[in-house]
């Protein structure tokens, strides 16, 4: 990897192979990269939405009846009462997955919110839609101008601090149907996306999702390439990732 330039002339914020298999164009009517990797298209904006915007969303998802969330160490909170917890605006919930014969927690919380009829089903979990609420349509309906396309979902990933992560997998549901439009939206603290390649893992793209980062992924790119959201120890703080996604009949 290599410090690659647009084609203004500027250090791109993310690092591509140094290939003509990848480049990145900026977009001036969305303030962002169209990034362009084989089998696939992304779009990159780094400050999509204003501090104001972001500040306040992350005080949206935390709000609760319960704790004072400027405060609340949630790691000290349990699976269960996670479950229970009163939140004012989102749902929040901890599920859990089988992995070797035991049964565990997923490594974040989560909420999911839709169209009525919207079931997702992923890693085993099967998850009914929430009804929209205001907070979430006014970030949908912002994100739709950009990708171009009507989101009828989102899954919203809560990661309380840098323990919190996100395992290498695609988002290839047969829901999601072929060649899937998904918007990624980031508050809160800074995290690393990485995208490696199927057949190849050597082949790997890191880029910083910042609070009011919009990251688009679209194309081929689900059924050739994997993403991930590692471990990062130093994040003491919480990000909250919201994906906006469209689904299908089967």
């Amino acid at each position: 990897m290599a410090d690659l330039f647009d084609n203004l002339g500027n250090i791109l914020p993310f690092k591509l192979p140094k290939t003509d298999e990848y480049s990145a164009v900026w977009n001036e009517k969305w303030k962002g990269y169209d990034i362009y990797i084989p089998n696939g298209q992304l779009f990159f904006s780094e400050k999509f939405f204003s501090e104001k915007i972001s500040d306040r969303s992350v005080e949206y998802f935390q709000e609760n009846n319960n704790y004072d969330w400027r405060k609340k160490n949630w790691r000290d909170i349990t699976q269960d009462e996670f479950n229970i917890l009163d939140f004012t605006n989102i749902k929040w919930k901890q599920d859990t997955i089988k992995l070797y014969g035991k049964i565990i927690p997923l490594p974040r919380l989560t909420s999911w919110y839709g169209d009525g009829g919207k079931n997702y089903t992923y890693s085993g979990i099967e998850s009914h839609p929430n009804e929209w609420n205001k907070g979430l349509l006014y970030i949908k309906e912002k994100v739709e101008e950009v990708a171009g396309t009507v989101f009828n979902s989102v899954l919203l990933n809560w990661y309380r601090d840098g323990e919190d992560h996100l395992n290498w997998h695609a988002d290839d549901e047969k829901e999601l149907g072929k060649n899937p439009i998904i918007a990624s939206v980031n508050f809160g603290e800074k995290r690393d996306f990485i995208i490696r390649k199927n057949d190849d893992h050597s082949k790997k793209i890191s880029i910083p999702l910042n609070h009011g980062t919009l990251l688009i992924m679209s194309g081929e790119l689900q059924h050739f390439w994997q993403h991930s959201v590692p471990k990062r120890k130093t994040v003491k703080g919480s990000r909250f990732n919201l994906t906006f996604r469209k689904i299908g009949k089967l």
